[in-house]
């Protein structure tokens, strides 16, 4: 049993992987007012420098189509320990994303650059919600660091 547990703890899965769903990919030039300059690869980079320290690897896709995120988070079993997830506008929309999250062991972190729930009406619910640990929206590329912090907590208990 006590090499049984030795052996899962060294194989245990160290990675991260951050999900961004449609349109993130215009970050640092879509509606500044609303998400910031700052692009996606640079949100990407500063959780990578930020997770090095906990032994965390940051694996990263972004994708325009609902099909590519799902394939994601299915790959992610067994290999991620987490997922932090900004699905765009999948969020409120996607069940087969939902679906998928689901079924992942792992912990899930839901992100927002803006507070979904000060804007349009379509944007308050999140289809997500149900099966993430946590949600953290409304505080620009602060919420991924948020994220992160809540992750490296999560995983440590």
């Amino acid at each position: 049993m006590v090499a049984r547990r030795v052996a899962e703890e060294v194989f245990a899965p160290r990675e991260l992987l951050i999900l961004s769903g449609p349109n993130l990919d215009q970050l640092g030039v879509r509606d500044i007012t609303v998400y910031g300059r700052t692009t996606l690869d640079e949100h990407v980079e500063r959780v990578r420098a930020a997770a090095a320290p906990f032994g965390l690897s940051v694996r990263h896709l972004q994708s325009n189509f609902e099909g590519d995120l799902i394939e994601a988070v299915h790959d992610a079993r067994g290999r991620s320990a987490a997922i932090v997830i900004n699905a765009g506008a999948l969020t409120h929309t996607s069940w087969a994303l939902t679906d998928a999250l689901a079924i992942f062991p792992g912990v899930k972190v839901e992100v927002h650059l803006s507070n979904p729930a000060a804007r349009e009406p379509f944007r308050h619910v999140s289809t997500l919600a149900g099966v993430v640990d946590g949600s953290i929206a409304g505080f620009g590329g602060l919420s991924y660091d948020l994220a992160l912090a809540a992750v490296v907590e999560l995983l440590a208990d």
